[in-house]
């Protein structure tokens, strides 16, 4: 904006009548190169003692000093910051974020690893979430409020931390003092998009989003079949249907039905005859035999 320096104005007037009174003074003597060389001089100096610049000179020139700091920000925080923008997010023009977002942490029997990713699982033991500022020196010497958000794709918000941050001038990381539990999480269920806000004295400045996949067990209860079913028989009052399981109840023994009894009672039957004709057959051999037998004189 161009405003006017009033206070100014009493020594350009005199200024003025001076270059006047000598252009006056020297008549035919002047050449007009010399006059016109005066006159530009007061017009010149009128145009600087009276006419200032406001900010938008001053934005101009911090626009041309963060031109640099525009072409480092990565690829995330790029998108964040756009995001932002789109939700009613405000940037400050002194304050870059030059990059967001998470740090997943998991232990083995090597040892803990950590990783930044944009997907993390419940296998993971937590994440963290992280950003990193570019404060101008106007800018930095102050304390600031910084808020970080975690939201699941239902929309609730199931990580909250604040932490205050001392800004120092030049690029600075800033990695939350707490993380999201996720390993055991009973809250955490399901898989989908998930949302990082990030929040710098109550303004949104960075709006991350990030994937959650389930962990290696509930994927191989749910190819099993066995996660529905068990989650059913928790949840479901006593009164409710039991589910069954097909694949149990293939592999259970099948009832007999109607012919095989009638088969197995024919085998018996034919069984019994055989073994009771063998018998009266053994039993005629022995009496033929016992009297076929002489006897003896006394």
């Amino acid at each position: 904006m161009v405003r006017f320096r009033r206070k100014n104005t009493a020594w350009l007037t005199v200024l003025g009548l001076i270059v006047f009174l000598a252009v006056l003074a020297a008549g035919s003597a002047m050449t007009p190169p010399v006059a016109i060389a005066l006159l530009s001089i007061l017009a010149v100096a009128a145009l600087i003692s009276s006419v200032e610049i406001g900010r938008e000179r001053e934005n101009l020139m911090s626009t041309i000093r963060r031109m640099p700091t525009k072409s480092r920000m990565s690829a995330q925080a790029r998108e964040a910051a756009e995001r932002a923008k789109t939700h009613g997010g405000y940037t400050n023009p002194g304050i870059t974020l030059m990059d967001v977002g998470l740090i997943a942490v998991q232990s083995s029997m090597e040892g803990m690893a950590m990783r930044r990713t944009r997907s993390i699982s419940k296998d993971d033991d937590g994440a963290r979430p992280f950003i990193t500022l570019n404060v101008e020196p106007e800018y930095a010497d102050r304390n600031v409020v910084i808020r970080f958000e975690i939201t699941s794709h239902g929309g609730e918000a199931l990580f909250v931390h604040e932490m205050k941050a001392f800004l120092r001038d030049g690029e600075m990381s800033i990695m939350a003092d707490h993380h999201l539990p996720l390993a055991g999480n009973a809250r955490i269920q399901g898989m989908g998009d998930w949302d990082l806000r990030v929040f710098l004295d109550g303004n949104l400045v960075g709006l991350h989003n990030f994937t959650l996949s389930p962990s290696m067990r509930e994927r191989n209860r749910r190819l099993a079949g066995d996660y529905q079913a068990s989650r059913a028989v928790d949840e479901a009052p006593a009164d409710e249907f039991d589910i069954i399981d097909e694949l149990k109840q293939e592999r259970a023994p099948k009832p007999p039905t109607l012919q095989d009894l009638l088969q197995e009672q024919r085998s018996t039957r034919l069984s019994g005859e055989s073994n009771s004709s063998s018998s009266s057959a053994s039993n005629d051999r022995e009496s033929r035999r016992l009297t076929n037998t002489p006897r003896r004189r006394r």
